[in-house]
């Protein structure tokens, strides 16, 4: 079966791409484990950080956005002496302030999966792009997420990690038309 070219170079892309890139995701936490990803990652390659992904969990406390919320400097700093994670105290800091973020937006929404996707009005997006050359680096849209979720004071929210964030939550399906995901989540997300 034919997959998406950057899927291609390691077996934990391989896996990613076949089991979670792409599908649509409406669970609060795992929301948020995407949104301190996409943020680490910046700078960065993806297959970096999904290697890192299990030290993350582990030093995160599983993304319990509660908890993240309260961490203090001593907890930030045994962060930034963890191998398991990217060592770079602006993002560490930017993942305790999202987590405050995302509280206040799950309080005002009652979800965070509520307010995040209202940017593709509830579904999927189905693009239908021939290479991987073809997709765009942010969009009109995730122009409008990073705007929005700055203003609520997140960080590490520009408009190419918000759309990388729209690819991994499946809000957007960016699998190349002849990669057998992009049929098999149309077909599931629609």
């Amino acid at each position: 079966m034919k997959k998406c070219t950057w899927a291609l170079s390691s077996p934990s892309e391989q896996q990613y791409h076949d089991l979670e890139w792409g599908v649509p995701v409406h669970d609060d936490r795992l929301l948020f484990e995407f949104l301190i990803l996409e943020g680490a990652q910046a700078g960065l390659s993806w297959s970096t950080i999904l290697n890192k992904r299990d030290g993350y969990r582990s030093a995160f406390d599983n993304f319990d956005a509660e908890r993240v919320a309260g961490y203090d400097e001593e907890k930030i700093n045994a962060l930034l002496a963890n191998p398991e994670i990217v060592r770079n105290r602006l993002k560490v800091n930017a993942a305790v302030t999202n987590a405050q973020a995302f509280l206040k937006i799950r309080q005002d929404f009652g979800s965070f999966d509520a307010y995040i996707w209202q940017f593709v009005d509830g579904r999927p997006l189905h693009n239908a792009w021939k290479t991987a050359a073809d997709l765009p680096a942010s969009t009109p849209t995730s122009e409008l997420m990073s705007k929005d979720l700055k203003k609520r004071g997140f960080k590490f929210v520009g408009s190419t990690i918000c759309y990388a964030f729209m690819q991994a939550t499946g809000m957007v399906n960016d699998h190349t038309i002849d990669c057998y995901r992009h049929t098999e989540i149309k077909t599931h997300s629609s």
